[in-house]
């Protein structure tokens, strides 16, 4: 059974920083590439950051672009999403996503296979 989990979320100020991890089971992260979205209150959910499987191609939204990295870990087993200057606008629940194509379209929710439960972020002063 295929299980992605996420954790680090919380509460951060405007201006902070914070690590979203994804822990992969049932998958070899590996063979898929993997991204994170999220969704907030009243909202679709949107595409923040994608990484090929090997690591070396990362996409990212222009709401995230230079200031969230997304990392992987192979061995770990693990996708990693770093948040710097966080503003109120990231907050969202953040989902990690796993994907078995070769399309370059990271930013679609819908070829993505598999999904963990979401990681509740919160930025407010």
């Amino acid at each position: 059974q295929v299980q992605l989990v996420e954790s680090g979320g919380g509460w951060v100020q405007p201006g902070g920083s914070l690590r979203l991890s994804c822990a992969a089971s049932g998958l070899t992260v590996r063979n898929y590439a993997m991204g994170w979205f999220r969704q907030a209150p009243g909202k679709e959910r949107e595409f923040v950051a994608g990484i090929s499987r090997s690591g070396l191609r990362t996409y990212y939204s222009d709401y995230v672009k230079g200031r969230f990295t997304i990392s992987r870990d192979n061995a770990e087993n693990t996708v990693g999403l770093q948040m710097n200057s966080v503003i109120p606008g990231d907050t969202a629940v953040y989902y990690c996503a796993a994907r078995g194509d070769y399309s370059t379209r990271y930013d679609m929710a819908s070829l993505y296979n598999y999904w963990g439960q979401g990681t509740q972020v919160t930025v407010s002063s």
